[in-house]
């Protein structure tokens, strides 16, 4: 039995669920589940892993799935990567589509590079720490 999310419900943060999520309203964040339905109504804001991706709404943002669908009636506005993808027509599409074997496994690579740290330079406005060497000059002797 799928998780409903109704037309008038919006969800700011994301959503992960272990079977099937129904979204009738407005999801600005991750969506995460086995079977993803997005409604005629509905906006996604953010990336969707899935098995399965229904699409019938507006999808904002990368979609990685197994099977993907983009029903009559749907907008998406980001990149797919699929093993196997079915786009009706009536269907509208801006991004790039790549197929790959594992696209789930993708998904959660891109999570993992985006949630490591960056090293930062220090910024001109704050002073460096002691002993640093913020504009890589050699030091007189």
């Amino acid at each position: 039995m799928a998780s409903t999310l109704s037309n008038d419900l919006v969800v700011i943060g994301n959503i992960k669920s272990e079977s099937e999520i129904k979204v009738e309203g407005r999801v600005d964040g991750e969506l995460v589940a086995k079977l993803a339905e997005i409604g005629n109504k509905a906006v996604i804001k953010g990336k969707i892993s899935a098995d399965q991706v229904i699409v019938n709404g507006h999808v904002k943002g990368k979609i990685f799935g197994i099977q993907v669908r983009l029903n009559e009636g749907a907008r998406v506005e980001g990149d797919i990567i699929h093993e196997t993808i079915a786009i009706e027509a009536g269907a509208h599409f801006e991004g790039t589509v790549k197929r790959r074997e594992n696209p789930l496994a993708e998904s959660n690579r891109a999570k993992a590079s985006s949630s490591s740290p960056a090293k930062s330079a220090p910024s001109a406005g704050r002073p460096a720490p002691a002993g640093s060497n913020p504009q890589g000059k050699i030091p007189a002797r």
